[in-house]
């Protein structure tokens, strides 16, 4: 007998690895008492018993409740098929569309005077009733369910009912018939009516589409608007799924996912239905929520390995922007709760820290759900809420980034022996040297004070306090983990002779994009260049720091007011012309502007306003800063400029008519907003920052197919080596050498700034508590000799290793399995010393340079679109740098005549003599020449792209060789402007590149 390869023999495959057989037995067949589950714990439904009026299996149900209350079901005459029957299926029914299944499974109903469990739980260990009773409960598959009451044959593929009630629903393809994923999609959204009882909001927790390679999920069908998300295990770091030497790549689902214990899992701890504010309609709605599979993934493993090792591990979770961190904290915390280890808690408390209010509510929000909130979350703002939220019981205490480390300090002693979890929210941006110390410290079980405590025992307490701590499990979670975060939580590992570190869990940008969770921010990256002319408008010919002037310069052209206006003006002319009239995100669409500082902010809030007016455009811009900032003669605020509060940005932004948020220092990290499309870039960014910035619009939408960034101030080189670090795995390459220490403190020591009985007194002072005036005295002698003993340069040596040393210390002294009291002393003296060293006089040789010059012409060009390729591999980033010092860098004097030329050479101010020609020249003549070259034809049909490049520009050159006898204008600006060469290039490139089979 042949293999069967059909959609069929896929639903048998799946239906016997659930039950052990491919079909039920015959009906008179089966055992007189409840039928004994097998395969992976599931039961035979029946097509024939699901009730379509009311979407319950009743050959499940009605036999679950007789068996486990025979009492309420004999009340309403449940094994009879009359009018009290009909009557307990209508109220079932309409509960589960007032309330959802999930609410309805876990808590069950109330009809007439009788209570109806629907659903026993996980019994706690060594409770034998529970154990029986949640041993009755019933997990059935059913194969090809008639469900519709109007087109009566209509059939699902597979139903899974738990005691008759059902909880999800599979359509099936398979590959070899030459179907896939996407029809499973396709059928669910076109030809499965969302008016149906089984397919109403809440009648099911999830809807499966399934192929042979991939799975999708959806918790709310609404038919071609139905938002299907990914539920793949993830493959070399991307989308998909890995081999399956045991079977088929898919069958996790129904494996190890989907049975009576994982189901049971998911339905207790994860799946939910939260209530949102509808910005745009003012109503509240409803939205069901379900693991993806990263998110079960994650938690599972990490309260798996907590029950195995305990308290007093690191976890460093690398998780991608859009991932759904805040649901994965939420469900963490809460399971965390009840971990027990020889019938005691883990953990006493868990400790939530973030900056994100959002997380606040997530947290309460999937506590409603399975506890009473009031008695189990607290959030601690001030430094009496921890301590009172602890004896008062909280289980979960939410504290910031800032206010935690103050707050842990001042705990009661009587605290500091409890076991804590401390769950970290954007690890990188809350666990600094310091930051870590003051948490280990407050939470030590090393606090019992002692009488007579000696200098020696105070540095030792605080040498102990200042490690992590044996009593706290740390989880961290970030997108973007920074040197210092990999080697304080990541795991360590050997290779090629070195230690690394790693993630215990990652979800990479990478897999984020290919499965739409986010969208590609780089895309369409499209860098604009600015060109300006500067005149000199001084008679002299003065000498300025040629260095410095040139930033102040480019500070100086980019902020004026012109500029500030024609930028203006193509940032509100692109939203509307290609953004809005493109109906981006259905017409919702939201524009993000990334200034440089308040004040620029500012301008351009008033130019892009009153561009808008002169367009008579209905839409408004918003500006976010922080502060009061004066402008215009005037003190100004976001919220005096925008007319409402500044905790109102974010909902105003959501709400027309604003479509532009002006930014300077906020907004630019951990701001989520699916409706911003696109981005203007007028500032300098690089590495983590430039990820974080941009990442702001990767944020999907069900209507959000792209995003856009102009950016006027970054080339593409710099935003590809920032992104690089995190598309994938982010690794350590080899830990930070704490001997490095060693050699800090004996540069230190080498520049005797101070004596080592200095440091020495000082200590014993302040852990004494001695006052200011016997402290300041060996300070004051110690930065007189760094003034009158050091030059210039040795001031920024000694200034530069002793900070080295503070962050370093303040890093390695947390992680190292030993303590070294000279370093412990030092770290003490040298936070003290460092404020009072005067910084290294430095005259501004570029002062005036300003004064002396006038912009003569700006102008800016749109370069092409450019899709920004990141390196397909794990990024290594290097440890912690333990350098200090340095020297002062020398000024570059310089003819203000020759710095403005060089400035103007720079910045390619080309005055062509017939702009037009050249623009078609350079837009249609030669990218067509180039396209037309024979070898780079054959390189791009037959290679790879960097090959194909190569050749590009040797057609290149010999077209513009062409072009020197028509326009030696052009080819002089080829030949000499390395910028418009490079430009030039990349442009012509970018117009006759297309991928092998592309169109």
């Amino acid at each position: 007998m042949k293999t069967d390869t059909s959609e069929r023999g896929l639903e048998s495959l799946i239906v016997t690895a659930m039950t052990a057989s491919a079909e039920p037995a015959p009906l008179g067949e089966e055992p007189a008492d409840r039928p004994v589950p097998t395969g992976t714990g599931w039961l035979h439904g029946r097509p024939s018993d699901y009730d379509r009026e009311y979407a319950v299996d009743v050959g499940q149900l009605i036999p679950f409740l007789m068996a486990t209350q025979p009492e309420a079901a004999s009340s309403l005459s449940l094994d009879d098929e009359g009018l009290s029957r009909r009557k307990f299926l209508a109220r079932l029914q309409g509960q589960i569309t007032k309330r959802g299944v999930i609410d309805v499974i876990r808590h069950g109903v109330k009809h007439g005077p009788v209570h109806v469990d629907l659903f026993y739980g996980t019994p706690s260990p060594g409770n034998v009733t529970a154990a029986e009773r949640s041993a009755a409960n019933r997990f059935s598959v059913t194969r090809q369910l008639r469900y519709s009451r109007d087109e009566t044959q209509l059939a699902l593929d597979l139903a899974l009912f738990i005691n008759g009630l059902p909880v999800a629903t599979f359509e099936l393809k398979n590959s070899l018939t030459k179907q896939t994923v996407d029809d499973a999609v396709q059928q669910f959204r076109h030809d499965r009516d969302a008016r149906e009882l089984l397919f109403q909001f809440g009648c099911c927790v999830a809807h499966f589409a399934v192929d042979d390679h991939e799975v999708r999920f959806c918790t709310d069908l609404k038919g071609k608007a139905s938002w299907f998300l990914p539920f793949n295990q993830g493959w070399n770091d991307g989308a998909g799924n890995p081999p399956n030497p045991e079977g088929l790549k898919t069958d996790y689902l129904w494996k190890r996912i989907l049975t009576p214990h994982g189901l049971t899992d998911i339905l207790e701890n994860y799946a939910q239905v939260v209530w949102t504010n509808d910005e745009r309609t003012g109503k509240r709605k409803a939205v069901q929520i379900f693991p993806r599979y990263h998110q079960l993934d994650v938690v599972r493993r990490l309260l798996s390995t907590v029950d195995a090792d305990g308290a007093g591990k690191r976890y460093l979770v690398q998780h991608s922007a859009g991932s759904g961190k805040s649901n994965s904290i939420a469900w963490l915390s809460h399971q965390l709760i009840g971990l027990r280890k020889h019938q005691q808690s883990v953990f006493d408390s868990i400790i939530v820290v973030t900056d994100r209010r959002i997380l606040d509510q997530q947290i309460r929000d999937t506590i409603k759900q399975f506890a009473q909130v009031g008695a189990t979350v607290g959030h601690a703002e001030h430094s009496g809420d921890l301590r009172k939220f602890i004896e008062a019981g909280k289980k979960i205490i939410i504290s910031t980034v800032q206010k935690f480390p103050f707050i842990l300090d001042e705990i009661g002693r009587e605290h500091r022996g409890r076991r804590f979890a401390i769950v970290i929210d954007e690890a990188h941006s809350s666990q600094g040297g310091r930051t870590s110390a003051a948490v280990s410290m407050a939470l030590s079980a090393s606090g019992a004070e002692e009488e007579e405590e000696t200098t020696e025992d105070q540095i030792n307490r605080i040498m102990e306090a200042r490690k992590l701590l044996p009593n706290a499990s740390y989880f961290a979670f970030t997108a973007t983990p920074k040197n210092k975060t990999l080697e304080i939580f990541g795991e360590a590992y050997e290779e090629g002779g070195q230690v690394r570190h790693r993630p215990f869990h990652s979800y990479t940008m990478k897999q984020a994009i290919q499965e739409g969770f986010i969208l590609d921010v780089l895309k369409h990256y499209t860098p604009v260049e600015s060109y300006y002319r500067l005149v000199k408008r001084v008679e002299g010919d003065p000498e300025f720091d040629a260095r410095k002037a040139s930033k102040k310069l480019r500070r100086y052209v980019e902020g004026h007011e012109h500029a500030i206006r024609l930028k203006a003006e193509i940032m509100v002319d692109h939203f509307h012309q290609h953004v809005l009239a493109l109906n981006k995100i259905g017409g919702q669409a939201r524009a993000m502007v990334v200034t440089s500082r308040i004040e620029r902010a500012i301008q351009y809030y008033h130019a892009i306003r009153d561009y808008l007016a002169e367009r008579k455009s209905p839409y408004r811009a918003i500006v976010a800063f922080s502060g009061e900032h004066e402008y215009g003669g005037f003190n100004v605020t976001e919220a005096s400029l925008n007319g409402f509060p500044s905790s109102a940005i974010a909902d105003h932004v959501r709400k027309d008519p604003y479509r532009f948020l002006v930014c300077a220092d906020k907004f630019q990290t951990g701001y989520d907003e699916p409706l911003l499309h696109t981005m203007y870039v007028d500032k300098i960014l690089s590495g983590i920052k430039a990820v974080q910035a941009l990442s702001r619009l990767n944020r999907a939408h069900p209507q959000k197919h792209d995003v856009f960034v102009l950016d006027f101030m970054n080339d593409v080189d710099t935003i590809r080596e920032a992104f690089a670090d995190y598309y994938r795995t982010t690794i350590l390459s080899e830990e930070t050498d704490p001997d490095k220490l060693h050699d800090l403190k004996a540069t230190l020591d080498g520049y005797q700034v101070y004596k080592l009985s200095d440091v020495d007194q000082f200590v014993e002072l302040y852990l004494a508590g001695g006052d200011r005036d016997r402290l300041d005295p060996l300070l004051d002698a110690c930065v007189a000799t760094y003034n009158d003993d050091l030059d210039e340069d040795q001031q920024v040596g000694f200034k530069g290793s002793a900070k080295a040393f503070v962050r370093a210390y303040g890093f390695l002294g947390s992680i190292l399995p030993y303590s070294v009291v000279d370093w412990e002393k030092l770290s003490i003296f040298l936070n003290f010393l460092i404020p009072k060293l005067p910084a290294p006089r430095e005259d501004d040789l570029s002062r005036g340079i300003l004064e002396a010059i006038d912009m003569d012409s700006y102008r800016v060009e749109k370069q092409a679109a450019i899709h920004i390729q990141l390196p397909d591999v794990d990024a290594e980033i290097e440890p912690v740098p333990t350098s200090g010092g340095g020297r002062k860098p020398e000024p570059e004097l310089d003819r203000l005549s020759n710095i403005v030329k060089a400035f103007n050479d720079q910045f390619g101010n080309i005055q062509w003599t017939d702009q037009d020609r050249v623009h078609r020249l350079i837009t249609e003549d030669i990218p067509s020449r180039v396209a037309a070259d024979r070898a780079f034809q054959n390189a791009r049909q037959n290679s790879d792209k960097q090959n194909a490049r190569i050749e590009h520009d040797k057609a290149l050159a010999r077209v513009m060789t062409a072009v020197l006898k028509d326009d030696t204008e052009l080819f002089k600006q080829f030949s000499d402007n390395e910028s418009f060469r490079r430009w030039l290039t990349d442009t012509v490139f970018s117009l006759t590149y297309r991928e092998p089979g592309g169109p």
